[in-house]
């Protein structure tokens, strides 16, 4: 079996235009906004993408990685099992597109694809 890899890094916050820009200017990323909200995302050659988007909640915001997963069923029987918490459960956000979230037992907000 292949290690999982991550395939999006997600920035949020409360000023997306700022966050935006901040990103944009310091990495040199041209990020297409045409998107809901002015979400911004960005793909590399790999296949990586980086969203950088509002809070759901108007919160403060957080950095979350996602990562593939072949079973995201049992990704999250798994979190649950060795102490993590389900915060998401599996969610269809695009045609073919899925996500769950969970947190480990520290409380880091990690994202499956």
């Amino acid at each position: 079996m292949a290690a999982a890899k991550v395939i999006h890094v997600e920035v949020t916050g409360k000023d997306v235009p700022a966050l935006q820009k901040f990103y944009s200017h310091i990495f040199d990323w041209k990020l297409d906004t045409d998107n809901p909200d002015g979400y911004g995302m960005l793909r590399d050659e790999n296949g990586l993408t980086t969203g950088i988007g509002g809070t759901q909640d108007g919160g403060a915001g957080n950095v979350t990685f996602y990562v593939h997963a072949d079973d995201p069923a049992g990704v999250l029987r798994r979190v649950e099992e060795l102490g993590g918490k389900v915060i998401m459960p599996l969610t269809e956000v695009a045609k073919d597109t899925t996500i769950a979230m969970f947190t480990d037992p520290e409380g880091h907000v990690v994202g499956i694809m």
